[in-house]
């Protein structure tokens, strides 16, 4: 079984992980047509620095760095312990990565489990998430791991008859 732990991140890791993580919610929101691409990293630093008005010491957020049983980095995730829409004790989800070159071999269901338990440790008795519809190997362990699914959007792009 693979194990993974997490500890908080330091300002550095933080500070390396917001620049990048800004970066993909930009292009994911691009990609799936909400934003246009022209102000999008704009729009997306916005977003951020209005839910993490103090950065790394904004109150009620986990940002979590996940590490093997060797100590080195295999990804990491940011947790809201309150739900942005209010919903009690119900913690968020906003984002979860495991490493590139380490995907694959079970980290991403070891983090999960160990953001889980930090989620659990800090209180908060259920969380909820986000996953876009195309990340198949997303949903399927979201799916697998017991997360059901609560809401659902859905599109269908429109094109004028003949």
């Amino acid at each position: 079984m693979t194990t993974v732990n997490v500890r908080p991140m330091t300002t550095s890791e933080f500070d390396a992980w917001q620049h990048a993580t800004t970066a993909e919610f930009a292009a994911e929101q691009v990609a799936i047509g909400r934003w246009p691409l022209e102000g999008s990293i704009e729009r997306a630093v916005a977003d951020n620095a209005s839910l993490l008005p103090y950065g790394i010491d904004t109150p009620r957020m986990l940002f979590l760095q996940g590490t093997d049983a060797a100590g080195a980095t295999v990804g990491h995730a940011w947790v809201s312990l309150d739900h942005p829409q209010g919903s009690p004790d119900l913690a968020y989800l906003f984002d979860i990565q495991v490493a590139e070159d380490r995907r694959g071999s079970g980290l991403g269901r070891a983090l999960l489990a160990a953001v889980e338990a930090a989620v659990l440790d800090a209180g908060v008795p259920a969380l909820e998430l986000n996953v876009f519809g195309h990340n198949t190997p997303a949903v399927s362990l979201y799916g697998s791991s017991g997360y059901t699914v609560t809401t659902q959007q859905m599109r269908k792009t429109l094109s004028p008859n003949p």
